[in-house]
C-alpha cells in the first residue's frame, strides 16, 4: 500500500515538476527574445532604378537578411553592432561606382533608420557576360603604380575584344602593407574601364593589434563589407574573408569563421539549387588532394584549414572558387560539381619579373558566362592569348633528361597534351610536378632582386615525353577542356621570359 502511494505521489510530483519546468523554460524563451529586440532595430528603405522600384533584391547587415517587395522597399531587423547595410545587386543591374569603388553598401549610422539604394539598369542583357580576376597586385612602393598601370591597360584591351558586359574580381592583397596606398590602387584600377569587386588579403589586414576583429577597418574604409554578394546573368558571386589573425605579431591562418559560415548559408537560401556559383576568396581551400587529406600545421597560412564547412554549403550549387595568395597558378578538380581556380598573381613575383615563382606569366584570368556555363583561359600581361605554354629540355634542367617538358600554366588532368615530331603525333605527354628552368634563372641571384625572400616554387602543371628521335621537329599542342588547341614549337634558349623589371642592383 505504501508503495501505491509512493507511486501516485512520484506521478504528482513529476508531473508538477514537468509543468514548472515547461514555463520556467517559456519564461527564458521569452525573456532572451526580448532581450535579443532590444539589440536589433528596424531598418527600412527602398530599392529604386531610374526612380522605379525594383523587386526581390536581397539586403543584409552582414548577418541579418530582408528581401525588397513589389515596391522596392524592405524592412530589416539588423543587429545594434552591424557596421553596414547592404544589398547583393540583382542580376540586370549595377551598383553605383564612386571614386572607382562599387557602392553596394551603406556605412551604418547610430540615429540613421532609412538606407534607399538607387541601380543603374545594364545597357544591355547580362545573361552572357565575363569577368577578369586578378590576384595579389601587391604594390610595394609608389614606384609600382606604372606597372599596374600597364597591367590596366592590358586589361581594358583585352574586355574591348568582347561583346558583352564585364566586371573585374580582385582576389586580395591589393596592397603589400601600406594602407595609404589604396585610394591610388583604386584610381589606376579605375583604367580598366570596368567595376571591381574586391576581396581581402592578408596584406589587407590591420596586424600587431590584439585580435582578428581589429584587422579589418583600413580595409572596411575604402572598400565597405569583407564578405559579401552580387549577381550578373545567371551567375551568383560571393566574396568572403577567409584570412584569420592569430593576434600574434603578423601571423594568420587561412579559415572562415562561423559568422560569415552562417551568413553564406543565409545568403545562398536565396539562390536556387543547381545556379553557378562563384566564391572568390584570397586563400585557396587547397594545395591539392594531399592537403584535403591531411592539415598540416605548418602550412595552415597556406590553405583554409576548414574548408570542408565551405564545400559542404556548396554542395547543392555548381560552384566555383577563385582565389589567389600563393603568386603560382593551380586549378584543382576536388568534386565533380566543385572547381577552385587559384590565380597567379598580377605582380608576378612582387613586381621583380615578369614570371611567377612557378614559371607562370604574370597575368589574369578571363571568364566569360553564357547562362549558368563558364568559361576561361590566362591571359599573360603584354602578350597574346595564344601564349599558354613555354617548352624545356635536359639541356635547361639536367633532371629533365632526355624528355621534352611543356609548362602549361592553366592546365588541368583534363587537358590533352601531346608531342609531335615532324609533323606527326607520337606520344601523349604525362603530367607532373617540377620546378621551371627560366623562374630557377630568375630568381636565384638574390642580388638583382630587391626581395631577397623571392625563391623558385614546384607546381603541377608540366607535361612530360621522350621524343623518338634527338634530330626531329619539336612541337607540343595541348587542347584545353573547351576544345581550344594551342600549339608551341621548341625554339633555343632564347625562348626564355627571364627580364628584370623591378629593383636590384
Amino acid at each position: 500500500g505504501d508503495c501505491t502511494r509512493a507511486g501516485k505521489f512520484s506521478k504528482h510530483y513529476n508531473r508538477d515538476y514537468q509543468m514548472k519546468r515547461v514555463f520556467v523554460l517559456l519564461l527564458l524563451t521569452l525573456t532572451m527574445s526580448a532581450g535579443n529586440s532590444l539589440l536589433a532595430e528596424s531598418i527600412k528603405g527602398r530599392i529604386t532604378a531610374g526612380g522605379k522600384p525594383v523587386a526581390g533584391v536581397v539586403v543584409t547587415d552582414g548577418e541579418n537578411f530582408a528581401v525588397s517587395g513589389a515596391n522596392g522597399k524592405y524592412l530589416l531587423e539588423s543587429e545594434d553592432d552591424a557596421k553596414f547595410i547592404y544589398i547583393s545587386s540583382p542580376a540586370g543591374y549595377n551598383s553605383p561606382l564612386e571614386a572607382g569603388v562599387v557602392k553596394f553598401y551603406q556605412p551604418k549610422q547610430k540615429e540613421k533608420k532609412s538606407y534607399d539604394f538607387a541601380l543603374e539598369k545594364k545597357a544591355s542583357d547580362d545573361k552572357k557576360h565575363g569577368f577578369v580576376v586578378i590576384a595579389d597586385p601587391q604594390i610595394y612602393a609608389a614606384k609600382e603604380f606604372p606597372l599596374l598601370s600597364e597591367a590596366a591597360a592590358d586589361i581594358r584591351e583585352t574586355v574591348d575584344k568582347y561583346d558583352m558586359p564585364f566586371h573585374g574580381i580582385a582576389c586580395g592583397d591589393l596592397i603589400s602593407h601600406d594602407h595609404n596606398l589604396y585610394p591610388e590602387y583604386v584610381n589606376v584600377m579605375s583604367k580598366t574601364g570596368i567595376p571591381f569587386f574586391n576581396t581581402m588579403g592578408n596584406h589587407d589586414m590591420v596586424v600587431y593589434g590584439p585580435s582578428n576583429e581589429t584587422t579589418r577597418g583600413r580595409y572596411e574604409d575604402i572598400f565597405g563589407p569583407s564578405y559579401y554578394s552580387f549577381n550578373a546573368g545567371d551567375i551568383h558571386y560571393v566574396v568572403l574573408n577567409d584570412n584569420f589573425y592569430i593576434g600574434r605579431d603578423y601571423f594568420y591562418i587561412g579559415y572562415l569563421d562561423g559568422q560569415q559560415l552562417e551568413w553564406l548559408k543565409k545568403d545562398l537560401s536565396y539562390v536556387k539549387e543547381g545556379t553557378t556559383v562563384v566564391v572568390a576568396l584570397h586563400i585557396p581551400t587547397t594545395e591539392g588532394e594531399q592537403d584535403r587529406k591531411q592539415f598540416s600545421y605548418a602550412r595552415a597560412g597556406n590553405s583554409v584549414s576548414n574548408h570542408k564547412a565551405l564545400y559542404n554549403i556548396l554542395k547543392p550549387y555548381n560552384a566555383h572558387i577563385i582565389s589567389g595568395h600563393t603568386h603560382t597558378m593551380a586549378n584543382h578538380i576536388i568534386a565533380p560539381n566543385l572547381y577552385e581556380h587559384n590565380i597567379a598573381a598580377l605582380s608576378g613575383a612582387w613586381w621583380q619579373g615578369e614570371l611567377c615563382t612557378d614559371g607562370t606569366p604574370r597575368g589574369y584570368a578571363i571568364f566569360t558566362a553564357e547562362g549558368g556555363k563558364l568559361n576561361w583561359k590566362y591571359k599573360a600581361t603584354g602578350k597574346d592569348e595564344s601564349h599558354q605554354m613555354r617548352l624545356y629540355t635536359g639541356e635547361d634542367d639536367k633532371s629533365f633528361g632526355e624528355n621534352i617538358v611543356a609548362n602549361i600554366w592553366n592546365s588541368d588532368s583534363n587537358w590533352r597534351v601531346e608531342l609531335w615530331e615532324d609533323g606527326k603525333l607520337t606520344s601523349k605527354m604525362e603530367r607532373f610536378d617540377a620546378y621551371d628552368p627560366a623562374a630557377r634563372e630568375l630568381y636565384s641571384n638574390k642580388d638583382k632582386l630587391e626581395h631577397k625572400w623571392i625563391y623558385p616554387s614546384v607546381a603541377s602543371h608540366f607535361y612530360r615525353a621522350k621524343p623518338i628521335s634527338a634530330n626531329s621537329d619539336i612541337e607540343v599542342i595541348a587542347y584545353d577542356s573547351f576544345g581550344r588547341k594551342y600549339a608551341q614549337k621548341l625554339r633555343s634558349r632564347s625562348h626564355y621570359d627571364v627580364v628584370i623589371i623591378g629593383g636590384g642592383a
